[in-house]
């Protein structure tokens, strides 16, 4: 392992710590009684000193300002940075007081994590600190922190390459503190979803992540072996036949935040592990659901960022109830001009390479017209948009329209120019579902890799009759992004997928 002088330097001071009989990794029991942020955001001074008489405190050390005698250092734990006021007459390292002097001034580095007791006060510039009375080194850190510095007022060295960032994303959290809010938003959202469902009587539910058949969805799968079984198993593209399944069962109302894996290509807003929350509903259907999704989002805008009209790179969108609703067919007629409605495959296809559009014999219809709406209309739906009322050729999951012909019951979401959310009223009819699926087939044949596989069992949980359902995927990532601001996908992972690292030995 090739280690550079830094690490060389911390392994040696390492050693003399020890050798000094100080354990740099104690048992992990440390008596901590507040936090950085509830020190700031309470202490009054003179009005309430006495409630901080007697803090104890844990984090990392940020950086060091030498005064001779006394040290000030900045302190990061959980909730934020606080700093230290360290005197060398207080402070208290063992029973010998001389360790000062070589543990603190000489063994210690920034990046390593101590414990303090001491009391808050005010310096006099009016930084509230903590004048610590004990230390105690919990963590030796042997690799350094790439810490941001200032000079002449102008920071430089700063962290943001996002090689570094997305593959030592526990550093990244460490020098760049507003990183952590973005995936507190993203929790937070998280969890007001989760209200809202429950609110509404959802139960949340688990569902396979290994797979007979890649069904649920239109993707390329991984593929990986069962030794035991001695069978191919697929990681899920979606868990949308077993939440069905769930529904032909008996449960009225079921969802689902599944992890699903999609072996394509990757960029800002796609990557191959990613999350999804699914949800089901007896006896609902595709208007029920675009009610429901928009008051979702809404509450999903509040409990993330306290308001609905959010800055989304250079665009503000509102995601207050209702959105507005257009159908494919007419979205691709505003934006490019063309009725598609009447026409077959073949015109299609032509239509398509007219229009400068990558298109090849594999691609069937419902590919065609994706190929189309996604390149020359898309983008152009930045305010929240339901798309609704696709070709039957582009959804065999989705039940037929009632009243419009070769169309099915189908919306999607957009939302600055990108699909957040897709949702049916489901297919029940086992036979016609079992058509869908023979067509699907025959694309598999023609060359489309992401074409569905025929689910035999999902047919025969729907012969035994699935009640009148409606069904909806909502990309959390994607979702994410809009709520916390971030441009990449990967802004809003904590570990995005990445080649592996190259490594010097």
């Amino acid at each position: 392992m090739h280690l550079s002088e830094q690490e060389i330097i911390r392994r040696e001071k390492l050693s003399e710590l020890i050798q000094m009989g100080i354990d740099p990794y104690p048992a992990p029991l440390y008596p901590v009684n507040t936090n950085a942020e509830y020190i700031k955001t309470n202490y009054k001074g003179e009005e309430n000193k006495s409630d901080f008489a007697e803090v104890c405190i844990a984090g990392r050390i940020m950086s060091v300002r030498d005064m001779g005698k006394a040290n000030f250092c900045v302190l990061q734990d959980a909730t934020g940075r606080i700093q230290l006021y360290i005197k060398r007459e207080a402070i208290c390292l063992g029973e010998d007081k001389s360790l000062y002097d070589i543990v603190w001034k000489k063994l210690m580095d920034i990046g390593d994590i101590i414990g303090v007791k001491g009391y808050v006060f005010t310096t006099k510039t009016g930084e509230t600190s903590i004048h610590v009375n004990e230390l105690t080194l919990l963590t030796k850190a042997l690799h350094p922190l790439p810490i941001v510095k200032e000079k002449d007022g102008e920071a430089f060295d700063e962290v943001t390459d996002p090689e570094f960032r997305y593959r030592q994303r526990y550093a990244d959290l460490i020098v760049n503190p507003n990183v952590k809010e973005t995936f507190i938003k993203r929790t937070k959202m998280m969890n007001s979803i989760r209200a809202y469902l429950n609110e509404l009587g959802a139960l949340e539910v688990d569902t396979p992540v290994l797979q007979n058949i890649p069904g649920g969805a239109a993707a390329r799968p991984f593929i990986t072996h069962h030794h035991a079984l001695d069978v191919p198993f697929y990681l899920r593209i979606a868990n949308e036949l077993y939440l069905k399944r769930l529904i032909v069962g008996g449960f009225d109302f079921v969802y689902e935040f599944s992890r699903n894996f999609r072996n394509e290509g990757m960029d800002r807003t796609h990557n191959p592990e990613f999350t999804v929350l699914e949800f089901y509903v007896a006896y609902k259907d595709y208007f029920w659901m675009m009610d429901q999704t928009e008051k979702l989002l809404e509450q999903v805008a509040l409990a993330s960022n306290g308001q609905t009209l959010l800055q989304v790179g250079n665009n503000h969108i509102e995601f207050k109830a209702p959105y507005k609703r257009i159908s494919i067919h007419d979205a691709i007629e505003e934006h490019t001009g063309i009725d598609v409605r009447n026409m077959d495959e073949d015109e299609l296809r032509a239509c398509c390479k007219k229009l400068g559009l990558h298109v090849d014999e594999t691609m069937g219809k419902g590919k065609l017209i994706d190929e189309l709406f996604g390149e020359k209309c898309e983008a152009h739906y930045i305010q929240p948009t339901f798309i609704i009322d696709y070709p039957v050729e582009m959804s065999p999951l989705t039940k037929k329209h009632r009243s419009k012909e070769g169309l099915v019951e189908r919306f999607e979401l957009m939302i600055n120019g990108k699909e957040v959310a897709n949702a049916y009223s489901e297919l029940n009819d086992p036979i016609e579902q079992r058509a869908r699926f023979e067509e699907q087939a025959r694309l598999l044949e023609k060359g489309d890799d992401e074409a569905m596989f025929i689910d035999h069992d999902f047919l025969r949980s729907l012969e035994y009759g699935m009640p009148p359902t409606s069904g909806i995927g909502i990309g959390i990532d994607r979702l994410a992004m809009l709520m916390t601001n971030q441009s990449s996908i990967q802004d809003v992972l904590f570990f995005p997928q990445m080649r592996p690292e190259k490594t010097h030995e």
